[in-house]
């Protein structure tokens, strides 16, 4: 699909979209306790399928509700009735096959693990180093998937490097707590993102699995009375998404205002820290409980830390874009390994908008005069979610109009965002890349 937006003035509110952090957190969690748990603004993302799909394969019951909610039924333990192998496909989800494989590995039964598109790139030999600990065979495509686990999995003391991501963390916290670990301790090396394991703590609280005692986020020790300090909620509220929002946000910074409501200032989530960005760079900040709204005004370069929060550098990029100055954002290195390679992809993708990006060690420099100059009409997402909204709110200012190509990559994380856009004001002009063609010609 390709995705012809206009540039033009921004001006309206609406409702973000649900996170899907905390959407594949709770289907993560649901499947582990015990009973039934409702399900409240459900996500309705790729990724928040292949999570819904994954718990599925897995034994959890799923019904979809009158009202849109969803009713989960969880199982003691994944593919509890399994005779013979199981299987889970986690789509092109890094979060869920990072959460749901060590989860997989608590079965009797060897599981075979598999995606598609960018997932079948990303390394992971972090489950070839840890999971043998714990009493798991683990075989992958050289690093890669598919893969295999065979376990159950036994708890055990280990160490792990959190550089990479989290998102490996929060899958062995999980099973460690459905295992009902007892006098273990994972020890952490360099954890990024500690914000995400906020909210993975948060959920497990919420549907009251065990819980670790959390020392420092260098070591997380389950002991043999450990135990959440609330029982389970039969309800569980996903929240809205602080990384949809930050390009809404964005947007109203830099072609007029918006108002965004469903995004809470108390979350857990790490992309919350946009709104210090937004501020840094001169806009007008409102934030209330649960809305937030954004003024356009004078833009000026800034300086931004993404390592807790790197899938925020789309959206600060296409802010920095607009604003006059020099903006330096540190975190590079987190951006390797996304649904594409981010860093180059970015600078590949806004060069085509006359800015100038120069990757410098772990620090992204934005330089631009405040103005979207198109030296290119057509930008590719490069199957990215994040590249292809950050496009769109860029080209909000630009000069002319600009054509991003593969556009329905935001179904990923935001399947609804070019409307969003649209209701906002911004027009945008949807086609597939064979209309498209036959207009060109």
């Amino acid at each position: 699909m390709i995705a012809t937006v206009h540039p033009g003035k921004v001006n309206g509110g609406l409702t973000a979209n649900a996170s899907k952090s905390a959407m594949q957190r709770a289907c993560a969690a649901a499947l582990l306790k015990q009973g039934d748990t409702i399900i409240v603004n459900p996500g309705n993302s790729n990724d928040d399928k292949a999570a819904l799909s994954i718990i599925a394969s897995m034994g959890a019951r799923i019904e979809q509700l009158h009202d849109g909610n969803l009713r989960i039924a969880g199982v003691q333990r994944p593919f509890d009735h399994a005779s013979e192998a199981g299987a889970i496909h986690c789509g092109e989800s890094g979060l869920s096959i990072r959460m749901f494989t060590p989860l997989a590995a608590l079965a009797q039964v060897p599981v075979h693990i598999n995606g598609e598109g960018s997932l079948l790139v990303r390394p992971m030999h972090f489950f070839e180093e840890v999971l043998p600990q714990l009493n798991v065979a683990t075989t992958t495509n050289q690093g890669l998937v598919p893969m295999t686990v065979s376990g159950p999995l036994q708890p055990a003391d280990i160490t792990v490097d959190g550089s990479l991501s989290s998102q490996f963390l929060t899958g062995l916290l999980m099973a460690y707590a459905a295992a009902n670990a007892t006098d273990v301790c994972i020890e952490v090396i360099d954890l990024k993102s500690k914000p995400y394991i906020d909210l993975t703590l948060q959920v497990m609280q919420a549907f009251g699995l065990k819980m670790p005692v959390n020392e420092g986020y260098q070591r997380f020790r389950f002991l043999k009375e450990s135990a959440s300090d609330q029982p389970a909620v039969d309800r569980f509220v996903v929240e809205g998404d602080w990384s949809g929002a930050a390009f809404l946000l964005v947007a109203g910074a830099v072609g007029g205002q918006v108002r965004v409501q469903g995004i809470f200032n108390h979350s857990r989530q790490a992309d919350k820290k946009i709104i210090d960005a937004l501020l840094d760079a001169g806009a007008q900040v409102t934030v209330l409980a649960d809305v937030v709204e954004v003024k356009k005004d004078k833009l000026e370069a800034f300086e931004f830390d993404a390592t807790d929060c790197p899938d925020l550098f789309p959206p600060l990029v296409a802010l920095a874009a607009n604003c006059q100055g020099i903006t330096r954002i540190k975190g590079l290195r987190r951006l390797k390994h996304k649904e594409s390679d981010r860093g180059a992809t970015l600078q590949e993708e806004f060069a085509k908008l006359g800015i100038a990006i120069y990757l410098k060690d772990d620090v992204m420099e934005v330089h631009s005069d405040g103005k979207i100059r198109v030296a290119n009409f057509t930008l590719n997402s490069h199957h990215d979610h994040r590249i292809a909204m950050a496009a769109a709110v860029a080209a909000i200012n630009a000069d002319f109009s600009i054509q991003i190509r593969n556009a329905e990559a935001v179904n990923k994380s935001y399947p609804d965002f070019w409307q969003h856009l649209q209701a906002l004001g911004v027009q945008v002009e949807l086609k597939s890349a064979a209309a498209a063609a036959s207009t060109n010609h």
